[in-house]
């Protein structure tokens, strides 16, 4: 039944049948995290140098998971990248035959590892955020209505604490009793340090990883599995006592780095006001060992954690843990200034203006949250863009990661437009096109205000910029 079941999917996909004596490992959701770990999964090779793993990746059958699914079983990888290590173990892994994706839940049957990598949202509710736990849930109850009982459950979604416990176990417990299957689910948690970019790959199979399990059972199959893929000699693995340990430290990791960003922006603002390039100071403060990752001012954070993730310990305390009367005051005022980040790029460009946007002409280069990235999640542009329209700007962008903008649902030009016709151009990220563009050929005979909202201009570039007679202002620096 099992070799029926994977030949079915195999052809389905126009893929070669893999062997099926290797064991099976389904990924569950095709974003930035699953795609590419499905990718280091199928990369994972025996002492005899075959694939160790037969990989089925996962996802909805919506316009986007449909997408993802076809790129993978094609042999692209689905997600623009700067990591050419990456593609080449998305050559490899089509070659060998061992990785798959389909739209099909039953490929879980299948399963001797399940890596849950779906989203987890908050939500509005009578205007304040929450939990959005929904869809999550969803996708626990279809791995519990297929999974078989010796099937491992790795969580490396960012979740509550507690979710494991308190969401996973129970969904998986309750599928298991409608089929009849006494045995008690495993579960492990895992937090992915995915860094899109030209690391990509590097930062799942060359990195350090977080893990523990609900019972002994289930962290050390966690373990058994994380080491056939993951450098565990140069990085090795640390098991916490419990999930919601594990839980906390991925949400601990990026509540440290959005509070320490937060921090940095009343800085950024001092020094505007003081004639003061804030980067030399910091450049200066990094030298010393134990600031070498002080933060800096910029466009604003963007993205699917650091947006949203320090929320998430004070929501769960609400919602899942039962402890209402702790708070996250830090983390929550953290959140609410780095959203505001975008806001203040613009208000210094109206002020720059002379107090009005209306009929003004700007063109953005950069709508990823990240330089060297196609996502736009969450990205401060998206707020940056809306803003600005709604105080009568015209606002047209470019970014080279991007060809379609989902969250705007608009299309972008493939080639870096020219500055005619712009009043204001806006560097929001350092993308390597914008870092390195020639600006004295790029701007002619125009004359824009240029506008520097993430340090994405090197000193040549600036010296271009003064030389050609156009104005310049920039996020962190006192220059005008």
């Amino acid at each position: 039944m099992t070799g029926a079941t994977l030949a079915r999917l195999a052809a389905e996909a126009g893929r070669p049948e893999p062997p099926d004596k290797r064991p099976v490992v389904c990924i569950q959701g095709l974003g930035f995290v699953g795609a590419a770990m499905s990718v280091a999964v199928a990369s994972a090779r025996g002492a005899d140098g075959e694939p160790r793993f037969t990989v089925i990746g996962v996802d909805l059958p919506t316009d986007h998971g449909r997408s993802r699914i076809g790129a993978l079983n094609a042999g692209r990888f689905p997600i623009a990248t700067t990591d050419a290590s990456l593609e080449r173990a998305m050559d490899e892994a089509h070659a060998a035959g061992n990785l798959l994706a389909t739209a099909d839940t039953t490929a879980y049957a299948l399963a001797s590892v399940c890596v849950v990598d779906v989203p987890l949202d908050l939500e509005d509710r009578h205007g304040s955020p929450a939990l959005a736990i929904g869809a999550f849930r969803n996708a626990i109850r279809t791995l519990s209505d297929q999974i078989g009982p010796e099937c491992l459950v790795l969580v490396e979604t960012t979740v509550p604490p507690g979710a494991c416990e308190r969401v996973v176990l129970p969904e998986l417990e309750r599928g298991f009793r409608r089929r009849g299957i006494r045995a008690k689910p495993l579960v492990a948690h895992c937090y992915e340090r995915v860094m899109p970019g030209p690391r990509y790959l590097e930062s799942i199979v060359n990195f350090w990883r977080v893990y523990a399990g609900l019972t002994p059972e289930a962290a050390q199959a966690a373990e058994r599995f994380l080491s056939c893929f993951i450098n565990v000699r140069d990085y090795p693995l640390t098991r916490v006592g419990s999930t919601t340990a594990s839980e906390t430290g991925k949400l601990l990791e990026n509540s440290y780095r959005a509070t320490t960003i937060a921090f940095m922006e009343e800085w950024g603002r001092f020094a505007e006001a003081n004639g003061i390039d804030l980067f030399e100071v910091i450049d200066a403060i990094r030298l010393r060992p134990t600031h070498s990752n002080m933060r800096q001012p910029g466009f604003g954070v963007g993205g699917y954690c650091l947006t949203k993730d320090p929320l998430f310990a004070w929501l769960s305390s609400q919602e899942l843990l039962g402890r209402a009367d702790l708070d996250f005051p830090f983390s929550r005022m953290a959140v609410e200034a780095n959203h505001a980040m975008p806001l203040v790029s613009l208000d210094r460009i109206q002020e720059l203006l002379g107090g009005a946007l209306e009929g003004c002409r700007i063109l953005l280069l950069g709508v990823s949250y990240q330089a060297g990235v196609g996502d736009t999640r969450y990205s401060p542009s998206e707020t940056f863009v809306r803003a600005a329209r709604e105080r009568g700007a015209t606002v047209t962008w470019h970014d080279p990661m991007v060809d379609h903008w989902y969250e705007m649902n608009e299309q972008g030009p493939r080639e870096l437009p020219g500055a005619a016709g712009s009043d204001v151009v806006v560097l929001a990220v350092a993308h390597l096109e914008y870092t390195q563009v020639d600006l004295t050929a790029w701007l002619g005979d125009e004359r824009p205000l240029i506008f520097d909202a993430n340090r994405v201009l090197s000193d040549v570039q600036r010296r271009q910029v003064a030389e050609a007679g156009c104005r310049f202002a920039s996020i962190g620096r006192g220059d005008t």
